[in-house]
């Protein structure tokens, strides 16, 4: 009797602590999504009362719209592209960091820096940037550059990307230094007295040693960049034309401005879908790895 009555005492404990959480998870998450799904098959415009049905109409119609193809080309780029240079920057910067190099606190502090400004700041600041500051300094060097990337379709993605690694290389920078200072140093050691070069320690201890490190930031950069809305905002609102606009983007355009939320309720649907089956891939892929290792 006491054993149990001491289980069921401690259950009621961890149930009091987890409901406030589950209720606001509840509340903010889960309703939204299951009204979001019910909109999804009808083409309400968010105003009136009534719900016209339209089945799968709403589903159908995203096959065949090109602005969600050309919003989706955009967005999967970006994530692509976003991805890898942040991993590969923030490797570096954390390798280079974890030396024993003069003053690493104060790198560490400048890099991490612009990730404490919001997004939207963000995107006035480069969109300032690349349209009166390089401007000026490029005529005034006399260098000929045309440093106005959110001017133009075939640049404005690398003006995002530069914008955005800007502003979250130093984060991920932070979770690869921290997995680089719990690689037990008896491994390097043991590799030198075995005549390991420096780039045979870094691809053969470091880089398995960091899978965990992988697996967080790799899956965190691309659901993020598969969300990326804030900075286009505050930018270039999704041009010039459609060249920057995001699926989020689209999806807000479409709900709000367009005032078509049951069009806008499926296409939220299939983002989530979408968001879904990539973490899962992704997660599967680099926990094989981690365990492998």
């Amino acid at each position: 009797m006491g054993r149990s009555s001491l289980g069921r005492g401690s259950a009621l404990q961890y149930a009091t602590l987890v409901l406030p959480g589950m209720l606001i998870f509840g509340i903010g998450v889960i309703v939204p999504m299951g009204l979001s799904l019910c909109y999804s098959f009808t083409s309400w415009n968010g105003f009136t009362h009534d719900l016209p049905r339209s089945g799968l109409a709403n589903y159908g119609h995203i096959l065949t719209d090109s602005h969600v193809r050309d919003a989706w080309w955009f967005t999967i780029r970006f994530a692509f592209w976003n991805t890898i240079v942040q991993n590969v920057f923030a490797l570096l910067f954390a390798v280079a960091l974890d030396g024993n190099l003069k003053g690493t606190k104060i790198y560490r502090t400048i890099f991490f820096m612009p990730c404490l400004v919001s997004s939207i700041v963000v995107g006035f600041i480069w969109l300032r940037m690349y349209s009166d500051v390089l401007p000026a300094i490029s005529t005034t060097l006399g260098l000929g550059l045309n440093p106005r990337l959110f001017g133009s379709a075939g640049t404005v993605l690398s003006g995002f990307l530069i914008a955005n690694n800007w502003q979250w290389i130093g984060y991920w920078m932070l979770i690869y230094l921290a997995a680089l200072q719990s690689v037990p140093m008896e491994l390097y050691e043991a590799a030198r007295v075995d005549g390991a070069s420096r780039a045979r320690q870094f691809f053969r201890i470091t880089i398995p040693m960091l899978a965990p490190a992988f697996t967080i930031c790799i899956v965190g950069i691309t659901i993020g960049s598969l969300k990326v809305y804030d900075l286009l905002v505050s930018s270039t609102g999704g041009g010039p034309g459609r060249a920057s606009t995001s699926i989020i983007y689209l999806i807000y355009d479409t709900a709000i401005s367009g005032r078509q939320y049951g069009y806008g309720s499926a296409l939220s649907m299939t983002l989530i879908l979408a968001l879904l089956a990539i973490a899962v891939v992704q997660l599967s892929v680099l926990r094989r790895r981690e365990i492998q290792l």
